[in-house]
């Protein structure tokens, strides 16, 4: 029993960032864990015992009192590009790990995946408010472009040796949608790097030449020298920044239970085009396929939350919200499914050489470049919708999906190893739902 919220008695607290972690952990605890049972013992139970490791992990983020574990999976049998990977996925979902190894061994046997990256351009931006003359403004920048490229040309130099750097800067007017806004539009080629910190260096140097060049323009009136700069930061959406993963094989080599071929492959094909139209669909059509995709990104150590901001952004690019994935049956009678997907990723820097899981998972992928981290992780999001859909269009979502989630309801009631045998194999011939798994348990037990 917990005691209700109101007995606690908490202050602001100052200067937490300067406690040591055992002081945090005991303010944690006095102010919100009094009546939490064996708070402290949960909290250490997940150090890490080599004390070198555990303060690597510590200085990832401010204030850490543990750490958070996530199941590391392998999805085996991917053959991408005729090269067969077995793919590391961080995530705690039921069935995701499965669901994706089944579609790899399904789509081995029939040539495997198809990847290919489309484009690899990057994007940031320099926002500011400019009050005076639009075209001083666009003589400005065309006199002043080439400043923007030779002020950053320090910050640029390893980038543009590993043959990337900045391609192109544009003045983009939007005083149609915002009184005074201009902006600076920058695309960048990063190569293997993600290049977040690259990026925003060159666009906040590309703001004081602005400002700097603006202010000793003959041309401009006082009033159009006083160039204000908003912001200046990279964009999450890199439609230009782009992946295509595919499968195909005759029609008649999709036989799944009671639907066998044409009819699973345009019953197949009919889910995908539900998921063009209905918006309500797409976002769950979409959420299946970010499952094997985020399971990759954090098991490679790169941002989730980029890539989910600028995914979902590009599934609404025509102005609708649709679906990732596309699928159509030839005139020859071919079955064709792909997904195009916007993924800024890299292989080098951040989490990438300091998590040794990471390390580790990279080089279980075969320390792939940042193309082909992009194919992999398309392939892993291609693969999980076609075991969703799959699933969906001929036995339904919950056979397979509840039975990964038995062994999670079994932990819930605390069941033993014979208990599990028991159950596990009552359940291969009945259907899984909580209540059934909480009444089976309770006649093992004599309750």
């Amino acid at each position: 029993m917990y005691l209700n919220r109101d007995v606690f008695m908490t202050k602001p607290v100052n200067g937490f960032s300067k406690f040591t972690k055992e002081e945090k952990i005991n303010w944690l605890i006095t102010n919100y864990l009094q009546d939490f049972p064996n708070a402290s013992k949960i909290l250490r139970q997940y150090w890490n015992d080599d004390k070198e490791l555990q303060e690597l992990h510590d200085e990832f983020i401010e204030n850490t009192i543990t750490n958070y574990y996530l199941p590391l999976g392998i999805a085996p049998n991917f053959l991408i590009d005729d090269t067969l990977y077995a793919i590391p996925m961080a995530i705690e979902e039921s069935s995701v790990v499965a669901a994706a190894s089944n579609a790899a061994k399904f789509w081995l046997k029939r040539g495997g995946f198809k990847a290919e990256v489309i484009s690899t351009e990057k994007v940031g931006q320099v926002h500011f408010m400019y009050q005076g003359n639009k075209e001083k403004l666009k003589t400005f920048f065309k006199i002043h472009k080439k400043h923007f490229f030779d002020d950053t040309e320090a910050l640029t130099k390893n980038m543009r040796k590993r043959g990337g750097g900045i391609t192109h800067i544009e003045l983009v007017d939007k005083t149609e949608a915002l009184a005074n806004y201009f902006q600076l539009h920058c695309t960048f080629e990063t190569k293997d790097a993600m290049g977040a910190n690259f990026i925003n260096s060159c666009l906040e140097q590309f703001s004081k030449t602005l400002v700097e060049n603006a202010q000793h323009y003959s041309d401009f009136s006082s009033k159009e020298k006083q160039i204000e700069v908003v912001m200046s930061i990279l964009s999450n959406y890199v439609p230009n920044c782009l992946v295509r993963a595919s499968v195909s094989c005759p029609v008649s080599e999709l036989n799944f239970k009671d639907y066998k071929g044409k009819e699973f492959a345009e019953k197949f094909c009919q889910a995908v085009n539900i998921a063009q139209v209905e918006p309500y669909r797409a976002v769950t059509h979409n959420k299946g396929i970010m499952n094997g995709v985020d399971a990759v990104i954090l098991a490679t150590g790169n941002d989730f939350r980029a890539v989910e901001a600028g995914v979902h952004a590009y599934a609404a690019k025509d102005g609708q919200y649709r679906s990732l994935t596309d699928a159509e049956i030839d005139e020859d009678g071919i079955f064709h499914f792909w997904i195009d997907l916007p993924l800024a990723l890299g292989t080098v820097g951040g989490l990438t050489s300091l998590h040794p899981l990471v390390k580790m998972a990279m080089h279980v992928l075969k320390n792939p470049s940042a193309n082909e981290l992009m194919k992999i992780v398309a392939v892993a999001g291609l693969a999980q919708n076609f075991a969703a859909l799959k699933s969906l269009t001929t036995t339904g979502i919950q056979e397979g999906h509840m039975k990964m989630h038995l062994m999670n309801i079994m932990n819930q009631f605390d069941a033993t190893s014979i208990e599990k045998d028991q159950l596990i194999q009552y359940f291969t011939k009945h259907n899984v739902s909580h209540n059934t798994v909480v009444e089976q348990l309770k006649q093992l037990r004599g309750e």
